[in-house]
């Protein structure tokens, strides 16, 4: 039986894979393993309850899994404060911020509206690990905590007021202490003009107050969340509608997030898009010119471009590479003490800052990185050169036994050696949907697609 648990939480269709049952049984079942490991044993020994903090994208479907997963921890007596509509990277700030032993985000990211997901951060706001996922996915099912065995009562549910504040402050004073002034956020991005595209999600609220806050002029696009119109046509998926606004505008730049706000792609003034590869790049190069990257080293996925790889060698940045997801980026940073990470779709980890991706503040380093050095965005993006890159999605194929085709690897081995040090092949099964992905990278785009095409095709042979 597949694993509960994806590379990103729990995932599905709203109502018919994740249902209501199903988001109260994972929250009661989290609410009884964290108890049992002891996280909950500090308030509980006061008398007191612990805290989970709950936050949602805008999807319609979040209002009856918010109550579902707001039913199932106050019911096993975990005191709950609902944050509403708010960014996934929130959720993980306010969660530490916070003190709370738990956050729950409900979103599906960059997926379409009738798709859902619940995200677990524990105490201190990073993911839960794959184990304690496990565990909680063991225990979904089993009977739900007496009453009377709650130390404390049953769990309070209240709203958040100021607490969501507390965020966009944060991001702020992040800028002011990467220059030197900590708490005093001042106006980093004045003079710039920025379009920003919240993907009519949990960035709508956000992103447009905190670019405004930190000097820029705003103009926002899909910032009009009626619950199914996320990702539709906007966001950090579709980047047409937004290259399209900044050239109109004539902006310095174009930010673009996905439906919970932890990714963030950008576009210059000429209409380029500047990808994840190309904003850890940007980040790479500052740290280490202000002498505060650690272990002069930088976390990325197999998934980078060859270009990123090739820009850090020649800065002499070291980078460790891991399998595609934040979350294992994230282990890798934690495991070597390293403070920056990151992948091409643009999830960014900046642990002196955050503990996940998060766009909104990706996007306030990256434009004030621009600003501080008085470059155009495309300028600065030109520390890496992007090599020609065919990403090929094969659905409907048997991840297994595409995985252990003796011909899929012949093929591969066949395009490696076409390619030799020039270019780059990988064939990977997707962890969050049912597909097997390709991906070429060669000096010419011809050959890329070339090869591309012809591993897709003996990936659906395989499968």
């Amino acid at each position: 039986m597949a694993r509960l648990f994806g590379t990103d939480g729990v995932r599905g269709v709203a109502g018919e894979d994740l249902t209501s049952q199903l988001a109260l049984d994972v929250a009661r079942a989290a609410a009884t393993v964290l108890h049992d490991s002891g996280a909950f044993e500090a308030k509980e020994a006061a008398g007191r309850r612990p805290l989970a903090v709950v936050g949602r994208d805008p999807r319609a479907s979040g209002e009856f899994l918010e109550a579902a997963v707001v039913a199932g921890l106050a019911g096993s007596g975990v005191d709950v404060l609902r944050l509403g509509v708010i960014p996934t990277p929130a959720v993980a700030f306010l969660t530490r911020d916070l003190g709370a032993e738990l956050g729950v985000m409900l979103s599906a990211s960059h997926n379409p509206a009738p798709d859902n997901g619940i995200k677990l951060f524990g105490h201190g706001g990073f993911k839960l690990p794959d184990a304690v996922e496990d565990e909680i996915e063991a225990h979904i099912g089993m009977p739900p905590r007496r009453a009377a065995a709650l130390p404390a009562g049953f769990g309070r549910v209240t709203d958040a007021g100021a607490e969501r504040d507390r965020y966009t402050e944060h991001l702020l004073s992040s800028v002011a202490a990467v220059a030197g002034e900590e708490g005093k956020p001042g106006a980093p991005l004045a003079g710039l003009t920025v379009v920003v595209d919240c993907a009519n999600g949990a960035a709508a609220e956000f992103a447009p107050r905190m670019l405004q806050l930190a000097g820029a002029k705003v103009i926002a696009i899909g910032a009009a969340p009626d619950g199914l119109n996320i990702n539709d046509g906007c966001g950090s998926t579709h980047l047409d509608v937004l290259r399209a606004e900044v050239t109109r505008h004539g902006a310095d730049a174009g930010i673009a997030h996905d439906g919970d706000a932890d990714r963030c792609l950008a576009v210059s003034a000429d209409g380029a898009v500047i990808d994840g590869d190309q904003i850890l790049a940007v980040l790479a190069l500052a740290l280490a010119g202000q002498g505060r990257l650690a272990g002069n080293t930088v976390v990325s996925t197999v998934m980078s471009n060859l270009g990123f790889r090739n820009a850090m060698q020649d800065a002499g940045i070291t980078v460790v590479e891991t399998a595609v997801g934040d979350r294992y980026v994230l282990e890798a940073m934690r495991a070597g003490q390293f403070r920056l990470g990151g992948e091409q779709s643009g999830h960014i980890i900046m642990l002196d800052h955050a503990t996940t991706g998060d766009g909104l503040l990706t996007a306030l380093h990256l434009l004030a990185t621009a600003a501080r050095q008085a470059l155009p965005l495309q300028d600065v993006a030109a520390v890496m050169t992007r090599y020609p890159q065919v990403l090929v999605n094969v659905p409907g194929v048997d991840k297994s036994r595409v995985t252990a085709s003796a011909e899929v690897a012949a093929a591969v081995a066949a395009a490696e050696a076409e390619l030799g040090t020039s270019g780059r092949v990988l064939v990977r099964p997707s962890g969050t949907e049912p597909a097997v992905r390709v991906m070429v990278e060669a000096v010419e785009s011809s050959q890329a697609h070339q090869v591309a095409d012809r591993l897709a095709t003996a990936v659906r042979d395989a499968g």
